[in-house]
């Protein structure tokens, strides 16, 4: 295959804001502070029993001045940790006043910044609320991968307008961030965990034969205790992959005063507790009905698995896993609505090509076929979108990464059949955006990569990842790139 070489020239105006947000490590978020064996906890235990009460004030008041004011509702967090602690050693704890119970919970808490290695893979959407606007103004909501500690990569927002004339104006963050918590009373339906159970080879469906229609997890885990199931290891597997089913498809809590900015989807299964990557999120229509999905990779340091995030207005989250033969390897993008009655996918197959699939079921995806094949030597080592397409008159247009010499990251474009989107209709032959000379260097060099892009009136606001440590945005005139096209 002969190389074909293009310059790397355009004629349509890339124009870069100032504008870039960096990683910050005092992005702080609590975690309960796991340690292993139970020595350790109960010395912990005896050894603030003996404490006298002027030296847990004491005690207590210097963490207060230490960390009240890095996080909201502080007290909230140490209760919720002594909780945890006291629904295993509660014998011990029973002569705990309520500020040695406090401090407790000070020592099973830690700080974890969601930041600390990088700040990038910006994905952007229409705000659900377009009030209170000057006219030309569009409010905006971005995602973005934040990865920390042990490189665990977790979902952070950042809200803002785009202006008449495509400024961009971020709004300020509050300095707070919260991780969202996993809802343990959410319920399910038999319907809902017989489909799922389909995908899991000898999973014994009359073990869901002891379930209520609807159910939580500790009804389920209630009726099995209660059962007359013999216990063999058909059925202990098949119980084993029910509680993996529940650990991928859950949903999290979002208290009512929560500003969008301070929200922090961390990693709640096992499944994903390496990290949530490069979340793709899309507004959806359906009819006269739209909703948010955002699909991701979810990696436990062996493993990747397709989930998907559901939302009306970014207020609470169902996490939900996809299935299938066609789901694996990364990069899945939703088109943002239907084609021809079906839910409509970019995908990545094998890892060096772009696919497309069509499915009735948003959670099954069996079949798929070749889209895209790397063709100029800008993209010989791999292809990839860059988020779900934009519709416009004129068909899809999609946003493509290639990659290169070197592993270099390029963004280019292609434009898909409105009616089949598995036909390609227009191509650039060149990208229009590649990390500049100040741009190169970062925790991992020569990328410039974006999950998603914003349609603005006759522009395109792209939101990109710089060398995977910062984030910057471009803004393109639509006309322009759909007239670099070349026809296929």
């Amino acid at each position: 295959m002969p190389i074909h070489h293009c310059p790397f020239t355009f004629t349509m105006k890339v124009i870069k804001s100032s504008i870039k947000l960096y990683a910050s490590p005092k992005a702080l978020i609590t975690q309960f502070l796991y340690l292993p064996g139970t020595d350790r906890i109960t010395n912990i235990i005896k050894r603030l029993a003996i404490l006298q009460e002027d030296e847990v004030d004491a005690g207590l008041q210097k963490v207060m001045e230490e960390f009240a004011t890095r996080h909201r509702a502080i007290e909230e967090i140490f209760l919720d940790h002594y909780r945890r602690i006291n629904n295993l050693y509660a014998d011990e704890l029973l002569h705990f006043s309520d500020k040695k119970k406090l401090l407790l919970g000070a020592f099973f808490t830690k700080e974890y910044s969601i930041q600390a290695a990088a700040l990038f893979n910006p994905s952007i959407v229409p705000h659900p609320d377009q009030q209170g606007l000057k006219k030309g103004e569009q409010r905006f909501i971005m995602s973005l991968r934040a990865t920390g500690e042990g490189h665990v990569s977790s979902v952070v927002f950042q809200t803002g307008i785009v202006d008449g004339e495509n400024n961009i104006l971020l709004d300020e963050q509050n300095g707070f961030f919260t991780a969202l918590k996993k809802n343990v009373e959410a319920t399910y339906d038999k319907e809902f965990m017989i489909k799922r159970a389909a995908f899991f080879p000898g999973f014994d469906v009359e073990l869901l034969n002891s379930l209520p229609e609807t159910f939580t997890k500790f009804r389920a885990t209630k009726a099995f205790s209660q059962s007359t199931f013999s216990a063999d290891a058909e059925i202990n597997s098949s119980i084993h992959q029910f509680n993996a089913i529940l650990d991928t498809n859950y949903e999290l809590e979002s208290p009512a005063h929560l500003p969008l900015n301070e929200k922090v989807i961390f990693p709640n299964a096992h499944a994903e507790s390496m990290g949530m990557e490069d979340v793709r999120f899309v507004k959806f229509k359906d009819g006269s009905n739209s909703c948010y999905y955002g699909t991701y990779t979810a990696y436990n340091g062996h493993n990747i698995k397709t989930q998907l995030i559901e939302t009306k207005e970014f207020d609470g989250f169902k996490i939900r896993t996809l299935y299938g033969d066609a789901i694996s390897d990364k990069g899945m993008a939703l088109f943002p609505e239907k084609v021809n009655g079906k839910y409509c996918m970019i995908s990545r197959q094998g890892g060096e090509k772009i696919s497309i699939m069509f499915s009735d079921d948003l959670y099954v995806w069996n079949k798929y076929q070749t889209l895209m094949e790397p063709f100029y030597e800008w993209e010989f080592v791999q292809l990839g979108n860059c988020g779900s397409p934009l519709k416009t008159e004129k068909g899809w247009l999609l946003l493509t990464h290639g990659v290169g010499a070197m592993r270099t990251y390029v963004i280019s474009a292609i434009l898909l059949d409105l009616e089949d989107p598995s036909i390609i209709i227009g191509r650039l032959n060149k990208p229009f955006l590649r990390a500049d000379e100040s741009e190169r260097e970062g925790y991992v060099p020569n990328v410039v990569y974006t999950c998603g892009s914003l349609q603005h009136g006759d522009s395109i606001i792209i939101p990109y990842a710089v060398s995977d440590s910062a984030t910057g945005f471009v803004t393109i005139m639509l006309d322009e790139i759909l007239n670099e096209l070349l026809p296929q």
